[in-house]
């Protein structure tokens, strides 16, 4: 069954709390983990950030939506329990709960007009009926674009390399691998990469500033797929100067048989095709430049525990 979104979560929440006792969050996120009948892999699914699982955070927005519409309340940190109002409720259970729903509590609707106010938004009516029809929290909504944002970026980026020279292509190269950590000072990996062209080797790099080992590099500015021979062309190579470590990077793709070869033979090659080196990029801060900085801030529950 899929992740339910976080309105569809409200009533069986509400519902798990119907008995008055205090609960806490796993307790919670566990029952209603059984309610939708979710499996292991869609319990552990994350977010685009990492930071938290999906269902998790959907479970703490319906909390966070019926607290504010004091169907629900935390009488101490960690633990909520249902109010009289949410007892009410449950004795003539709407199908669902959701915004729409809250809306008809005065404490829940002044909190949203004054949200939809600071957001310049057209009319309070038809935003409820817009917000009611969301399957995503709105931190998933932040989440969203800013993937949406960093994929467009990221192809931007890409268009760019394939429109460099092959020299500026490595020394792009050289740049990332040295924010990476690898090559000692960007002088040393600048002299070592795009000098030997050496048996599919386009150079060499330290994998640690004090160059305990070496990693060979192979660096090519193409348009077409990287196919196979050229993978074991460049692992041929390794082996002829006893390496076991070795970078391929393209401004392409890598065909299937390329990432099955790796996988079997004996030295350690990673493939980077244009997409993810473009990510590295914008990961280490290479030919991009920041342009705004959102915080995504939440309550400090200790701060707030009384003595």
């Amino acid at each position: 069954m899929a992740i339910p979104d976080f309105q569809s979560i409200m009533l069986p929440l509400l519902q798990f709390c119907g008995d008055s006792n205090e609960h806490t969050n796993r307790e919670a996120i566990d029952h209603l983990a059984g309610v939708f009948q979710l499996s292991e892999e869609e319990q552990k699914e994350l977010l685009p950030s990492g930071r938290q699982a999906i269902f998790h955070n959907r479970v703490a927005w319906a909390r966070a939506y019926m607290k504010m519409a004091i169907l629900i309340e935390n009488p101490q940190r960690g633990i909520f329990r249902i109010t009289q109002r949410g007892q009410d409720v449950l004795q003539n259970p709407p199908q669902r709960i959701d915004i729409r729903f809250l809306m008809q509590f005065p404490e829940f609707a002044e909190r949203r007009k004054a949200e939809q106010k600071k957001l310049k938004k057209k009319k309070t009516e038809s935003i409820s009926s817009e917000e009611s029809e969301s399957s995503i929290t709105p931190e998933e909504q932040i989440e969203e674009a800013y993937e949406n944002l960093r994929e467009n970026l990221t192809s931007e980026i890409l268009s760019q390399l394939k429109d460099s020279s092959p020299t500026f292509f490595e020394k792009i190269v050289v740049e990332v691998l040295v924010k990476m950590g690898y090559g000692g000072s960007r002088r040393d990996a600048g002299e070592a990469i795009g000098k030997s062209g050496d048996e599919g080797i386009d150079g060499t790099i330290k994998e640690d500033r004090l160059g305990l080992d070496i990693i060979y590099i192979q660096a090519k500015k193409w348009e077409n797929t990287v196919t196979r021979p050229e993978i074991q062309k460049f692992a041929g190579a390794l082996q002829g100067k006893r390496a076991k470590k070795g970078i391929f990077i393209t401004t392409s793709a890598f065909s299937q048989g390329c990432e099955e070869y790796v996988a079997t033979i004996d030295s350690k090659i990673i493939l980077i095709d244009g997409q993810r080196f473009a990510q590295l990029m914008i990961d280490f801060n290479v030919g991009v430049s920041t342009e705004a900085i959102y915080e995504l801030k939440k309550v400090d529950s200790d701060y707030f525990a009384e003595e």
